[in-house]
């Protein structure tokens, strides 16, 4: 049940809190089907974290589903007993209402369902034909959205378990990910579905998480609960691991910069840290509110590092040359939680996965204006976004089971 535990962890909780944090397990409510949520819900990421959730039914039952394809055994016919207690005793917190800023861009919002329930596709990635591949973390699986026809492609990955979290394409079209749940970074060939792992090289590097290419063809990646990051040589096969420098820091979002240098943002702290990537030595920029948790990040043009501050709800901008930070606060207020985050032609994109609807927001670096859309679907959780070569955002929405583009008119 150990090998559960990164990857069932945000499925039922949706909480920030490191895991050394936790209180003794509370007694669940009394009610038909406390027993069996005592049994099956406690083994990965024990009862304090299911009793600080909240969903609506709908959203119980897919996170019944996520525990079921990742192989927890919950007899058939226990299912809807273990998702109407949930429900009925650990209902959907209130969340702010989405705030809708008009402006001068016109979007049109397109949604996909993955195939299996359940799937929690987790990052999206645009790849240069034009497609939107997606991770399917609970189903083990790597899935590819064609938006012209809608047509949905999966590819199943070769360990079980693997719960593949980030993504990114190589030169030659291969998708490389992060497995999550196996401690390694693997290579998909689309063209023939063969997959290549790469396994740390330590046993304490766990939990990798994102990941970018250079210039040079050199990929990075997080390894978050480690509090690590990686350095993978697609040549020859190595394995470099660097320590972040501040404890439990969380390397979360990673991207490289147009002169090759990555950046990291220190979900644990506030801070953001960069990479020599001939030295390996890291540097910290310290955001000035010590409450700042960086989450996602994204780059301009002149290399400004963009960020999601999530439990503040601020877009924050850091100018890595003068260390000169600038933030504004989110639409959606300090608990609109933004998350996904991505640059399409100097123009800022993200996601406010706090507010009732999800939102996406525009801001105009030039003008300093905020523009808001309420995402269809709900999205309910958009937790990383990516950009189409042509500039238009792609997202995918976890607890929905989707994926979508935002078409820029």
């Amino acid at each position: 049940m150990k090998s559960l535990l990164l990857a069932l962890t945000a499925v039922l909780l949706y909480s920030i809190l490191p895991a050394h944090g936790q209180k003794p397990p509370p007694n669940l409510p009394d009610g038909p089907g406390k027993d069996a949520v005592a049994t099956y819900c406690s083994g990965c990421h024990g009862l304090n974290r299911v009793m600080a959730s909240g969903y609506p039914q709908a959203y119980w039952h897919t996170a019944i589903r996520m525990m079921l394809n990742f192989g927890v055994a919950i007899p058939p016919d226990q299912v809807n007993l273990v998702t109407d207690y949930l429900a009925s005793n650990f209902p959907e917190k209130p969340k702010p209402t989405a705030v809708i800023i008009p402006g001068p861009a016109q979007v049109v919002i397109k949604e996909w369902q993955v195939p299996i329930p359940g799937s929690r596709p987790h990052d999206p990635l645009a790849t240069r034909d034009g497609a939107i591949w997606y991770t399917g973390q609970m189903t083990n699986r790597l899935g590819r959205v064609d938006p012209r026809t809608g047509q949905v492609r999966e590819y199943p990955l070769k360990s079980p378990l693997t719960a593949p979290h980030g993504l990114v394409e190589d030169k030659n079209g291969n998708i490389w990910f992060t497995g999550n749940n196996q401690a390694l970074v693997g290579k998909l060939d689309p063209k023939t579905g063969a997959v290549t792992e790469y396994r740390m090289p330590d046993p304490k590097a766990r939990d990798p998480h994102s990941l970018a290419f250079d210039q040079s063809g050199i990929l990075w990646f997080t390894l978050q609960q480690s509090n690590m990051i990686g350095r993978l040589d697609p040549g020859s096969g190595e394995v470099k691991l660097l320590t972040s420098p501040t404890p439990r820091s969380r390397p979360y979002g990673i991207l490289v910069n147009s002169k090759g240098v990555p950046f990291v943002v220190l979900f644990g702290t506030n801070k953001i840290a960069g990479i020599d990537p001939q030295t390996l030595a890291i540097r910290e920029y310290a955001l000035p509110d010590p409450k700042a948790r960086p989450r996602r990040m994204a780059f301009t043009s002149d290399d400004a590092v963009w960020y999601s501050d999530f439990p503040r709800g601020y877009l924050g901008r850091l100018d890595p040359a003068t260390g000169q930070v600038t933030e504004w606060q989110s639409p959606g207020g300090p608990r609109s939680q933004p998350y996904g985050i991505v640059a399409a032609k100097d123009v800022i994109w993200y996601s406010e996965s706090g507010t009732k609807p999800n939102t996406v927001v525009r801001f105009d670096p030039k003008t300093q204006k905020f523009q808001t859309w309420v995402i269809p679907s709900g999205g309910y959780i958009v937790r990383k976004m990516d950009v189409t070569p042509d500039g238009n955002p792609v997202l995918a929405t976890s607890t929905i089971n989707g994926v979508a583009l935002v078409e820029v008119k």
